[in-house]
């Protein structure tokens, strides 16, 4: 297993520390919003991320100007009121001619951790993981390199950062083909050990089915994780969500988000931004181009 304190990642990312608040209450989540031509292409522009301050948005795609099959892209905003910017590749320090695909952030900005089939992994599809100085510097990310034994000679994509702020280890959310799990897709974690290793990926068995189960987006509490399945229930691919009620206990059974925001389509890829009130994801419903980038929010009714 490659240490991971070849550069200080244990140190950047055990984030702020702070005791959680009590779990708001939401209502429910609003008809999707296209984010529009402005940031939405004619290609394929899906596995959405945001900055913990909302106005970084990190994405795949394989529209021109780019260096791959897929690359990343950002856009930002001054604030959440404004409009995003027109996107931007983030450059050949990350992109390569070969697949970069879904990202997520760091709660403290440093750290992108993508997947690749870049040359240099262990199997189908790695996790990659690049780090930058400034966290305003949208072009700043250095040379990625690979996240060593959490990786498989199988596929292991859609990684979802959870920082664990009440003290415990951080854990890794990903997706992974290996053997072991009970289909195609299943969801599996991997702590972060003091000496910078990752511990040993362990299959999160109340969260995986004998579908495909991707993309797992946690809280940044730990209690709510969002990912998309075509396991029974969904039309085509659906987003999914599961919650807890301490992250010692295991997840309770997932339910479907249902037909105000799922669709007849596929709709995947989705991120849980840091207020917990908004849902970013991808789809090809009608109204898409091949697959766009689509918002869905929910308002805060109060406290347990």
């Amino acid at each position: 297993m490659a240490p991971l304190h070849v550069v200080p990642l244990a140190l950047a990312i055990a984030l702020v520390a702070a005791s959680a608040p009590s779990p708001p209450e939401y209502a429910d989540w609003s008809a999707p919003e296209n984010l529009g031509p402005h940031v939405n292409s004619p290609f394929a522009d899906f596995g959405p991320a945001l900055s913990r301050d909302g106005l970084q948005l990190y994405f795949a795609s394989d529209r021109p100007g780019g260096a791959g099959v897929y690359d990343l892209w950002v856009c930002q905003r001054s604030d959440d009121e404004s409009d995003w910017s027109v996107p931007d590749n983030i450059g050949p320090s990350v992109n390569t001619a070969f697949i970069e695909g879904p990202p997520t952030v760091s709660r403290d900005g440093h750290w992108l951790i993508f997947n690749s089939d870049r040359p240099g992994g262990a199997g189908l599809n790695d996790l990659w993981v690049s780090y930058r100085e400034n966290i305003h510097d949208r072009f700043g990310w250095e040379r990625p390199f690979n996240l060593g034994g959490v990786n498989t000679p199988f596929q292991d994509q859609g990684a979802s950062w959870f920082a664990n702020d009440d003290g415990l280890a951080p854990l890794l959310f990903f997706a992974s083909t290996r053997p072991g799990g009970p289909g195609l897709n299943d969801i599996y974690v991997a702590e972060l050990l003091p000496d910078g290793y990752f511990a040993e990926a362990s299959l999160v068995a109340e969260l995986s089915s004998t579908s495909n189960d991707y993309r797992p987006s946690v809280r940044f509490d730990g209690l709510e994780l969002f990912f998309f399945s075509d396991r029974p229930g969904s039309s085509g691919f659906d987003l999914w969500v599961a919650v807890r009620d301490a992250i010692t206990e295991p997840w309770r059974e997932p339910a479907n988000l249902g037909p105000t925001v799922n669709s007849d389509a596929n709709d995947q890829n989705p991120h849980i931004t840091a207020d917990r009130r908004s849902l970013y994801f991808a789809s090809n419903r009608p109204g898409a181009a091949r697959m766009d980038l689509y918002l869905s929010t929910r308002a805060r009714t109060g406290s347990k």
